[in-house]
C-alpha cells in the first residue's frame, strides 16, 4: 500500500460547447462541403485561438493534490467551480482530458441521487448490486444488510422498484449503502441536501463515525459548518483551478473572505450568476434599513431592522410566497423567515414592486452574514438568489448589560433570564 489514497497530477477536463456539428442532408450538400473544405480549413486555422476560447470549457485545469490514507478532505467552491467533475473523474465515471489520478483503495461514491441504482430493480436488489460493484462478497453485504435498511428508513418499500422512490428516498438508501458497505475511500457530493433535516443530521453523524474509523473521505459541500467539523484539510476550486488548500478552518475562512463575502458592490444581484427559477419574478435589489428608513450595512444586534426586497414581475400573479434565509460566515443557516409563518400569500401586479420583512429585534451576534432570497407560487420557483445581500453586525443592544457571548458559542441570540429554584 502506498502512502497516498488519492494522488492527482495535473488533472484537466475540457468540454466542447457551442453549436452542433453540421450535417449533410443531401448529395449536393456533401459535394459543396467537400469543395469548400480547403477554404474552411484556412478560415478555421486562422481563427483557431479564438475558436478554442469560445467553443471549449475547461471544467478542470492542471489540478494537483495528494490525500493520505485516513485523511478527510473537503472540496469547496462556488457552483461551476469543477467540484463534481473532479469527483466524477476520481470515481472513474468521466475520463480526464489530460493528467492522471491514482487511487489506492476500493471507492464508494455518492455523486448524485440514486448513483449506481438500477431503476427497474427493487431497493433490496440494488443494495446487493451496489455491494457487488464495490467488490463486496455476498456474505459481507448480508452482514451489513439490516444496518443499511434501518439507517435508510425505507424498510416498508424495500421490495418496491426504486423508480417509484422519491428523490429523498433514493438518496437515503444510496447514502446508507455507500456508508455501510465500508469502501476504503468514500466520495460524497452535495446530495445530502435532498434529505430532510433529521436525515442530514444522521448522515453527518455517520460520516463522523467513518472518519474516526480511519477511512479516507472526500466531501463536497456548501455547508461550511459541516466542512470544518468533519474535514482535516480543504481544497478550494475556483473556475477549474485550485485557489487555496490547507487546514480546514484557515482555508474555509480564506474562501469566505475572498469569495462569498468579498464583494464591495451593495447590489449583489446585478452580477449574481447562481440564480434559479422561471423568472416571472426577478429580485432586483435586497438591502437592510433601520427604523428611520435609512439603508444600513452594519445593523445593531437587538435593534429593529427591515429587510427590503425589490423585484420586477413580468405579469400579474396570485398566491405568491416569499422567503429569506440568513447565513453566518461559516455557511450555517441562522434563521429562515417565510411568509407562511403568518399564513400569508400575496397578489403581485406586473411591474416593479417590493416586499419588506420586519424583524423587531435582530437576534444576531457580532459577525458577517449573507441573505439568500426566494419566491414561488403554485406553479413553482420564480427566483432564488443564494447571495442577495451581505452585512456586518458590529455592535449590540440585545441584552441590557450589552454582554455578547463569544461567536463560536452562539449562532443566534435568545432572550432569557435566570433564577435559583
Amino acid at each position: 500500500m502506498s502512502n497516498y489514497a488519492v494522488r492527482v497530477e495535473n488533472l484537466s477536463k475540457k468540454y466542447k460547447i457551442g453549436k452542433l456539428q453540421h450535417r449533410n442532408d443531401t448529395l449536393r450538400d456533401a459535394i459543396m462541403t467537400g469543395l469548400n473544405a480547403p477554404a474552411n480549413w484556412l478560415r478555421r486555422n486562422g481563427h483557431r485561438q479564438n475558436a478554442e476560447a469560445k467553443d471549449t470549457l475547461w471544467a478542470l485545469k492542471d489540478v494537483s493534490f495528494d490525500i493520505t490514507h485516513g485523511e478527510v478532505v473537503g472540496i469547496i467552491g462556488r457552483n461551476g467551480a469543477g467540484k463534481s467533475t473532479l469527483l466524477k473523474i476520481l470515481s472513474q465515471i468521466t475520463e480526464p482530458t489530460r493528467g492522471r489520478a491514482i487511487i489506492d483503495g476500493r471507492v464508494g461514491s455518492l455523486l448524485e441521487v440514486g448513483t449506481g441504482f438500477h431503476d427497474e430493480l427493487t431497493g433490496r436488489e440494488n443494495i446487493y448490486l451496489n455491494g457487488a460493484i464495490l467488490g463486496m462478497r455476498k456474505a459481507e453485504i448480508e452482514r451489513k444488510f439490516d444496518e443499511i435498511v434501518d439507517f435508510s428508513g425505507v424498510e416498508q418499500f424495500l421490495d418496491t422498484p426504486v423508480k417509484r422512490y422519491s428523490s429523498g428516498m433514493k438518496v437515503r438508501l444510496a447514502f446508507s449503502v455507500a456508508a455501510h458497505l465500508e469502501p476504503e475511500i468514500l466520495m460524497v457530493d452535495e446530495v445530502l441536501a435532498v434529505g430532510d433535516a433529521e436525515f442530514q443530521k444522521k448522515c453527518l453523524g455517520k460520516m463522523g463515525d467513518i472518519t474516526k474509523a480511519g477511512r479516507t473521505v472526500l466531501f463536497v459541500s456548501h455547508n461550511m459548518g459541516a466542512i470544518t467539523q468533519l474535514c482535516q484539510n480543504v481544497v478550494v476550486l475556483q473556475k477549474g483551478t485550485i485557489a487555496a488548500k490547507g487546514p480546514s478552518e484557515e482555508t474555509v475562512a480564506w474562501y469566505l473572505a475572498n469569495t462569498i463575502f468579498a464583494s464591495d458592490d451593495q447590489n449583489l444581484l446585478k452580477h449574481a450568476s447562481e440564480r434559479q427559477g422561471d423568472g416571472r419574478i426577478r429580485y432586483a435589489n435586497v438591502y437592510l434599513q433601520d427604523k428611520a428608513g435609512e439603508q444600513v450595512t452594519t445593523p445593531i444586534s437587538g435593534s429593529p431592522i427591515d429587510i427590503v426586497q425589490e423585484f420586477i414581475s413580468s405579469e400579474d400573479l396570485s398566491d405568491v410566497s416569499f422567503t429569506l434565509t440568513i447565513y453566518n460566515q461559516q455557511g450555517v443557516a441562522v434563521t429562515n423567515c417565510h411568509v407562511q409563518t403568518q399564513a400569508k400569500k400575496f397578489k403581485i401586479k406586473k411591474g416593479q414592486g417590493k416586499i419588506i420583512c420586519h424583524i423587531p429585534k435582530l437576534p444576531l451576534p457580532l459577525g458577517q452574514y449573507k441573505i439568500a432570497v426566494a419566491t414561488s407560487d403554485n406553479f413553482g420557483s420564480m427566483d432564488w438568489a443564494p447571495t442577495a445581500c451581505i452585512f456586518d453586525v458590529e455592535a449590540s443592544v440585545f441584552f441590557e448589560t450589552l454582554y455578547l457571548p463569544p461567536m463560536q458559542h452562539s449562532t443566534a441570540l435568545v432572550e432569557h433570564s435566570w433564577e435559583l429554584g
